[in-house]
């Protein structure tokens, strides 16, 4: 995590209980539907609490995001160590599995959809997109030829699995797999035809 992120580590149970119960109730209902006296009264903590620790709801907001990168970073990282080669498509691995709270997509682009600009939550949400990419980019250079654009096949790869699990609550997994095979097929390819833009390929786009 960056500097300028709150520290989630060392939260008292009655803190970790509304970010909890917050968490859940912002991916299954959304963050505009659901106030400060909902979350206050399902996690049975008082608001008083809530603005202690965490500030206001926006700051809420940022914590659950920040909690939710440190949850998919954790698959990613466990998913990534026990592959085999060539790892990148164990990325699309962990998006197609069914962990129990990723029915509704992608919580960082919901979000994104729902705040306005400006809101801090959205330094975390780009904070984790350019995450997931430059783990693909790392990833993408243990088996794709030297002499390619590394960092234009990871955006190719980052389309592809974003654009898949975006539409997960539609398709189900159905793209998700579709996109990993076209990634493997990508992959086993000696050259990535096409440059990027003038300015493009350190992308995603913010």
């Amino acid at each position: 995590m960056t500097a300028d992120f709150p520290d989630l580590s060392d939260l008292t149970p009655g803190a970790q209980q509304i970010l909890d119960v917050g968490s859940e109730l912002f991916y299954e209902q959304g963050i505009h539907a659901v106030g400060v006296d909902t979350i206050a009264a399902e996690s049975g903590i008082s608001k008083p609490t809530l603005y202690k620790h965490f500030g206001s709801k926006d700051g809420l907001v940022v914590a659950y995001l920040l909690n939710r990168h440190r949850w998919w970073w954790r698959l990613l990282e466990e998913e990534v160590e026990r592959a085999e080669r060539p790892r990148a498509l164990a990325i699309f691995d962990v998006y197609a599995a069914d962990h129990g709270n990723a029915r509704r997509g992608c919580a960082f682009l919901n979000a994104a959809a729902e705040l306005p600009e400006g809101h801090p939550a959205h330094e975390v949400i780009r904070y984790h997109k350019h995450s997931v990419c430059d783990l693909l980019e790392d990833l993408v250079k243990e088996d794709a030829a030297p002499d390619i654009d590394h960092r234009l096949l990871a955006n190719h790869l980052f389309l592809l699995v974003e654009g898949a699990f975006a539409h997960r609550p539609i398709y189900g997994t159905e793209l998700v797999w579709q996109g990993r095979a076209m990634a493997s097929r990508l992959l086993s390819r000696p050259e990535i035809e096409g440059q990027p833009a003038p300015g493009q390929a350190d992308a995603p786009p913010r």
